[in-house]
């Protein structure tokens, strides 16, 4: 269940140890790494002990603003942009093969769509009220819509469209009436992203404010900006160019987007849950100095002994994502007969084994951090077997 792989070659679920070198050669050894810090600060964020109990850098802004934990979605959209351009650069030069390829493309979205609903729908399977937007379906559809532009178009009209976009999304929410409610604003409940998605999704939202989605249907398209930028981003780095040269124009990039990221916030705020155009500015500008930074260490100097625990993590990231959410789920369905009275086994582990030892925000944490070290000897053991599992 891997998004997309850096090679257009080895379709297969077990990929053997010639094939696997045989990646090697044509992977992009740095941007697997950055893909698993990525994930594995997802995991970090996302399993907390106890969610009222979570270092200020481990929240997201609760509405304008932007945290750290806020860079990891639009990091990983960036990540799945350069793949892209990765994958399909050879699919690209054969047009005779596009009808084909677009079929796989939307097979791959369609997919991690389903298993972004399985998520929201286990485990009790509740259709009528299940939660249609989320991260795995958000992945699916940009990923379409990215692959195919990257697919059909040329550089300069992949930027065009990316302007047009993150212009076009600007212009609706500072300026387009709210039906029924008046002026554009940029309130949670009362901007125009919230409305549509109210209106097309009722009764199938995020629990937490049930009238709309930090996923939603508007705030996809400057989304699928955010992915394009990382299409772009493949496209420098699969140049036959100097590396320190592309190293060089990736970072002057990175901070031009990131300070127009910054000047823009003052008129359209930096905020992840409407992902508004000043946010995707400025974590494509910081996506690109980390991913520079991790070409420059890894594929240019030779580092390498350092990204092994990261490395396992970046080949196998839909997998990881996936389980990360369905095993504490499993785990809070196991009950366990106390003293207390029945709990069920995740307050039973945290509260015997975290909470009388630490404080409540280091017992938080430390179970955040267990959940990472047990992926991460799963995903080694896999990584050793060879065990890339894709979509």
């Amino acid at each position: 269940m891997n998004t997309i792989s850096t090679s257009t070659s080895a379709p297969a679920e077990m990929i053997s140890q010639e094939a696997l070198t045989k990646l090697d050669k044509t992977r992009l050894r740095s941007l697997d790494v950055f893909r698993g810090i990525t994930v594995l600060s997802m995991i970090l964020v996302n399993n907390p002990g106890n969610w009222g109990k979570i270092y200020a850098p481990l929240k997201h802004a609760e509405w304008h603003g932007c945290t750290p934990t806020d860079l990891v979605f639009p990091f990983f959209l960036f990540i799945v942009g350069v793949s892209i351009a990765y994958a399909l650069s050879g699919a690209k030069q054969r047009p005779e093969q596009h009808t084909a390829t677009i079929f796989r493309i939307i097979r791959r979205g369609l997919t991690l769509f389903a298993l972004g609903l399985f998520l929201a729908l286990f485990p009790k399977f509740d259709f009528e009220t299940v939660r249609i937007p989320g991260v795995l379906a958000r992945i699916g559809v940009v990923f379409i819509i990215a692959a195919i532009i990257f697919l059909k178009t040329e550089r300069r009209t992949q930027i065009l469209i990316a302007a047009f976009l993150l212009i076009g999304y600007w212009a609706l929410m500072m300026f387009a009436p709210v039906p029924g409610i008046g002026e554009a604003n940029l309130q949670p409940t009362t901007n125009l992203a919230a409305w549509l998605d109210n209106k097309l999704l009722p009764g199938h939202l995020w629990k937490s404010t049930k009238v709309w989605d930090p996923e939603g249907i508007l705030s996809t398209f400057p989304a699928v900006a955010t992915a394009l930028s990382g299409v772009l981003v493949g496209q420098w780095l699969k140049k036959k160019d100097d590396p320190g040269n592309k190293i060089a124009w990736l970072m002057v990039w990175g901070v031009i987007c990131t300070c127009l990221g910054l000047i823009w916030d003052l008129h359209f705020p930096i905020n992840k849950s409407i992902w508004t155009s000043s946010f995707v500015l400025y974590t494509s500008g910081l996506a690109m100095l980390g991913l520079g930074l991790c070409y420059w260490l890894i594929d240019v100097k030779g580092y390498r002994r350092f990204t092994t625990p990261f490395l396992v993590y970046g080949v196998n990231a839909i997998t990881v994502f996936f389980l990360s959410g369905l095993l504490p789920r499993i785990l809070s369905m196991i009950k366990i007969d106390t003293p207390a009275g029945e709990v069920d086994s995740k307050t039973f582990l945290y509260e015997s084994f975290y909470t009388p030892y630490l404080s409540p925000i280091n017992a938080s944490l430390a179970w955040a951090i267990t959940w990472i070290l047990f992926f991460m000897v799963l995903l080694y053991a896999m990584y050793r077997k060879n065990i890339i599992i894709k979509v």
